[in-house]
C-alpha cells in the first residue's frame, strides 16, 4: 500500500527522452566535426601538394640548368662548361647536391657531396623527370629530381640528379599543418558555440510556452496569449483549442447535471407528496414517476456519452447492422408493424455504435408507435454525410408543431405511453456529432418523415 510520500507526482508519470537542447547541440557538434575533419584533410592534401610541387619545380629548374651546362670533354668524360649559380653546391654537406652518372663512367658529383655519393637509380625507359624521396644519408632525408638523357657525341645515357635536404620542406609542412589545425579548431569551437547559442535562442519560445502553462495551472492565466514564432503558433493554437474543448465539456457536464437535478426534482416531489398523503394509488404513482426519472437519466447519460466521444476520430458504426438490430427489437415490441429497409448496406457513420442504436431506436420506435402499421427506412450516401429517411403511414404532424416535438417532455399524442424525451435525445446526440435531424412530410406514405444526417466515416 502506498503512503502519501510514495504517491507519484505528475512529472514521474511521463518518461523523458532527454534534453532537446543537448540533442541539437550534440548533433550540430558531430556534423561540424565531420565536416571540419573532412575539409581539413582535403585542404591539407592540397596545400602539402602545392608546397611539394613548388619544391620540385625548383629542383627541376636546377636540373634543367645542369643539362644545359653539361658537355662531353675530349677524353670522353662529362663536364660542366659553366658552374651552377647556387653557392651551396660548392659547400660540403650544404644540403644541396648534384651528381651525374653514366654506365661505365665514374660519377661526376658536386663539391657539396664531399666524400659521399648519390645512389644511381634504376634504368629509366624515358627521358622524363622523376622525383623521389631518399633516406640514403642517415642524418639527412633527401628529395631527388633525376632525368636520363643522351648528350651529343656520346652513346652513354647519362643520369642527371639534383638532391636537396627535405628539412626545409618538412618544416614548411609542419608549420602549415600547425596553422591549419589551430585555425580549424578555433573555427570548430566557434561554430559549436554558435550552434549552442542558436539552439538556446531558437528553443526559447518553448520556455515561454512552459511558463504560460504554469501560469494557467496556477490560475493566473486561462490561455496562452503571448506572441510566438510561426513554427510554435500551431502548437499553441491546438493547446488553446484543447482548453476550449475541455472547458466546453466541463460546462456541458455542469449543465447536464443541473438539468438532470431539475428534471428529477418534480417526480421526486410528486412521490414524496403522494407518500406523505398516503395516497391510495401510491404504487402506480411511484412506477409512473420512476419511469419518468429513468428516461431522464437515460437522456442525460446519452448526451454525456456522446459529448465524451465526439472528438474520437476513429468512431465508426455500420448503419445497416444498427438498423437490423433495431428492427429486431422493434418487431418484438410492435409485432403488427411492418418495417422495410432499403439503400446502401455498406455505408458507415462516424459515430459510436451505441449512440447510433439509441438514435435509430428512438426514431423507429416512434414511427412504429404512432404510425399506421407501416415503416420504411432508406439509407443514402449524401457526400460527406449518411442520410437516413424514416417514414411512417400515420397521421403526420402539422408543420407548425414539428419543431416543438424536439423539446423535452413534448408530446402531441398523450393517449399512448411515453415521456416525450425520445426526439429530444435524438436531436441532442445528432448535434453533438455534427449532424442534423428534421421532421418533414412523407410523400410516399403520407405520414411523418424523419431526415437524419450523420457524418460519413471514411474507408
Amino acid at each position: 500500500m502506498k503512503t502519501a510520500n510514495q504517491a507519484p507526482t505528475w512529472r514521474s508519470q511521463f518518461q523523458s527522452t532527454g534534453s532537446l537542447t543537448r540533442r541539437m547541440i550534440l548533433t550540430a557538434a558531430a556534423w561540424i566535426t565531420i565536416l571540419l575533419i573532412g575539409g581539413g584533410a582535403a585542404l591539407d592534401r592540397v596545400l602539402v601538394n602545392s608546397v611539394e610541387q613548388n619544391f620540385d619545380n625548383q629542383l627541376e629548374y636546377v636540373l634543367t640548368a645542369m643539362i644545359a651546362s653539361a658537355e662531353i670533354g675530349p677524353d670522353g668524360e662529362i663536364r660542366m662548361n659553366r658552374p651552377l649559380g647556387d653557392q651551396r653546391f660548392l659547400e660540403p654537406n650544404s644540403g644541396l647536391y648534384w651528381q651525374i652518372t653514366g654506365k661505365g663512367a665514374m660519377p661526376f658529383p658536386s663539391r657539396s657531396l664531399w666524400d659521399r655519393a648519390l645512389s644511381a637509380p634504376a634504368n629509366h625507359n624515358d627521358q622524363a623527370v622523376h622525383f623521389r624521396n631518399s633516406n640514403e644519408f642517415n642524418d639527412e632525408p633527401l628529395r631527388i629530381a633525376e632525368r636520363a638523357i643522351k648528350l651529343p657525341d656520346s652513346d652513354i645515357a647519362w643520369t642527371f640528379m639534383v638532391a636537396q635536404s627535405r628539412g626545409s620542406l618538412d618544416r614548411q609542412i609542419i608549420e602549415l599543418r600547425s596553422v591549419l589545425v589551430t585555425s580549424f579548431l578555433l573555427l570548430g569551437l566557434g561554430l559549436i558555440i554558435l550552434a549552442a547559442l542558436q539552439t538556446f535562442y531558437g528553443l526559447w519560445p518553448l520556455r515561454a510556452v512552459r511558463k504560460a502553462i504554469a501560469q494557467m495551472r496556477s490560475g493566473r492565466e486561462s490561455r496562452v496569449t503571448d506572441a510566438l514564432p510561426d513554427e510554435v503558433m500551431p502548437m499553441v493554437n491546438e493547446l488553446n483549442a484543447l482548453l476550449d474543448h475541455n472547458e466546453k465539456q466541463a460546462e456541458e457536464s455542469r449543465r447536464h447535471a443541473g438539468n438532470l437535478a431539475h428534471a428529477l426534482k418534480t417526480p421526486l416531489t410528486v412521490i414524496m407528496n403522494s407518500a406523505t398523503a398516503q395516497s391510495p394509488d401510491l404504487a402506480d404513482t411511484i412506477i409512473r414517476e420512476a419511469t419518468t426519472m429513468r428516461r431522464q437519466v437515460d437522456h442525460h447519460l446519452a448526451r454525456a456519452r456522446a459529448v465524451g466521444r465526439r472528438g474520437h476520430s476513429h468512431s465508426r458504426a455500420q448503419v445497416w447492422d444498427s438498423l437490423e438490430s433495431v428492427e429486431r427489437a422493434v418487431s418484438r415490441l410492435y409485432s403488427h408493424v411492418r418495417l422495410d429497409m432499403a439503400g446502401d448496406k455498406e455505408i458507415a457513420a462516424r459515430v459510436e455504435r451505441q449512440d447510433l442504436d439509441e438514435m435509430l431506436g428512438n426514431v423507429i420506435e416512434n414511427a412504429a408507435k404512432y404510425g399506421g402499421g407501416s415503416v420504411f427506412v432508406t439509407v443514402e450516401d449524401a457526400g460527406d454525410f449518411v442520410e437516413m429517411l424514416i417514414e411512417d403511414d400515420g397521421r403526420g404532424i402539422p408543420e407548425g408543431e414539428r419543431e416543438r416535438l424536439f423539446d423535452r417532455g413534448a408530446r402531441l399524442d398523450t393517449g399512448k405511453p411515453g415521456t416525450g424525451l425520445g426526439l429530444a435525445i435524438v436531436r441532442d446526440v445528432v448535434e453533438i456529432y455534427g449532424g442534423t435531424v428534421r421532421l418533414e412530410e412523407s410523400e410516399d406514405l403520407g405520414g411523418l418523415l424523419v431526415r437524419l444526417r450523420l457524418p460519413k466515416a471514411t474507408s
